[in-house]
């Protein structure tokens, strides 16, 4: 009868769970510093494009001013604009914002082997 060494069972089973625990952990790393840093991206990006929207509205403003020869009616044609453009953002919020973050959380939390397993 042959003798088992359970000592070093032991240790190849506790070196596997340290492995497989360091594995998890720098997975988790990887996968939320790809996150926070596409946040981040998207926030600068977001501030960004704020300032040119509102350069964009005041041009407009100034444009329309002179147009209809009174600065009041074209801030509120051009509040106007921007009220129907935020309207439109909400209304289509599921299909802009929702779903497309929702498919990247996914693709980058769930690999697709997981899903063949």
């Amino acid at each position: 009868m042959t003798e088992f060494n359970y000592k070093s069972l032991f240790e190849d089973v506790k070196s596997f769970l340290t492995n497989e625990c360091d594995y998890a952990k720098f997975t988790a790393v990887e996968k939320l510093s790809v996150l926070l840093s596409a946040t981040a991206v998207v926030l600068v990006l977001l501030i960004i494009g704020a300032c040119v929207l509102f350069n964009l509205a005041q041009t407009l403003v100034s444009w329309l001013a002179d147009q209809l020869g009174s600065l009041w009616p074209a801030h509120l044609i051009v509040s106007a604009i921007l009220l129907l453009g935020m309207l439109l953002v909400y209304a289509l919020r599921k299909s802009l914002i929702i779903d497309p973050v929702t498919r990247f959380i996914t693709k980058l939390l769930i690999k697709p082997d997981d899903t063949t397993k």
